[in-house]
């Protein structure tokens, strides 16, 4: 592993280089924790959720969040934000966050918490080669659904080709309604840093989807995770569009139906929880759902780390 701890460009935090990836964690962490509590971002994202680490510390975790290679504090010029050919490739960057977690924690169980496609990313790697510490699972509206129309399905059968031959190409692009409505410069709640979480989207390459699309057939055909997992989701879905007077308390990404679906065929120990006016990532929703959200996942940490 590379890297020394540094400030972070959040006050209150550090950083290390992990590889082509980045490890964060909370300054301020419980001496003995009974989990450490690792957080993984999703597309066109990156850490800063510092209320999630205000309330793992209040639950005696040990917070961590990991920047995925190409992604927030790890990309370097001349990257390809969220690039990947293999979400194995994500599952490199945890294992070596895992592993850099047990230097601190050697006798600590680990929760990994995932949202959207690092989520899907985290289901894979839990399934092929989980961490010894990883005691659980918690899955914050996940990727493990794409909705295409019947002429996207078509074009799709292009995208196996595409990627082999040339990989970087762009197959998609257009803006997040949803991700500029949160900024608080455009009336939302949250403050972050939009160069690497674009309103203006991140657009989408041939073989980061041919990726995205292989992992997501592995959890249709059912994996088998071992250790608890918690798969959250709004209570419903609706159009990422600026006409949608609803943008602020739906899942304007994911079909949160096939999310429940998909999520049962994970492992042998899953639970599914909905969240009424929740958002595409739980964890910036509006205070109520916020709550709500955050007390499902202590009910099931109960359970979890007995």
């Amino acid at each position: 592993m590379t890297g020394t701890w540094s400030a972070d460009v959040l006050p209150g935090f550090e950083a290390r280089a992990i590889g082509p990836a980045t490890l964060v964690r909370a300054v301020d962490r419980p001496e003995h924790p009974r989990a450490a509590f690792l957080h993984v971002h999703g597309y066109n994202d990156y850490f800063f959720q510092t209320h999630l680490a205000q309330w793992a510390h209040a639950q005696n975790l040990a917070f961590f969040a990991v920047d995925l290679r190409n992604a927030g504090r790890s990309l370097s010029e001349g990257d390809v934000p969220h690039f990947m050919t293999d979400v194995a490739e994500h599952g490199d960057d945890l294992e070596t966050a895992a592993a850099a977690i047990g230097e601190t924690y050697p006798s600590t169980p680990l929760i990994v918490h995932a949202h959207s496609t690092g989520g899907l990313s985290a289901a894979i790697w839990a399934a092929d080669r989980p961490a010894p510490a990883l005691a659980g699972l918690i899955l914050d509206s996940p990727f493990l659904h794409s909705h295409f129309t019947p002429r996207q399905r078509l074009a799709l059968r292009a995208v196996p080709a595409m990627a082999k031959a040339t990989p970087q190409r762009i197959v998609s692009s257009g803006p997040s309604t949803y991700g500029k409505r949160m900024h608080v410069d455009n009336g939302g709640r949250w403050s972050f840093d939009t160069t690497w979480k674009n309103a203006a989207g991140v657009p989408v390459r041939a073989a980061w989807l041919h990726a995205v699309r292989q992992a997501q057939a592995r959890v249709a055909r059912g994996l088998d995770v071992d250790v608890p997992v918690l798969v959250a989701r709004s209570a419903r879905s609706g159009p990422d569009s600026p006409d949608n007077p609803l943008l602020d308390s739906e899942d304007t990404v994911l079909d949160v139906e096939a999310l429940r679906r998909l999520g049962e065929r994970l492992g042998r120990n899953v639970t599914s929880v909905a969240i009424e006016g929740g958002v595409h990532d739980l964890t910036l929703s509006a205070p109520a759902p916020l709550r709500d959200y955050l007390t499902a996942v202590e009910n099931w940490l109960h359970g979890v780390l007995v």
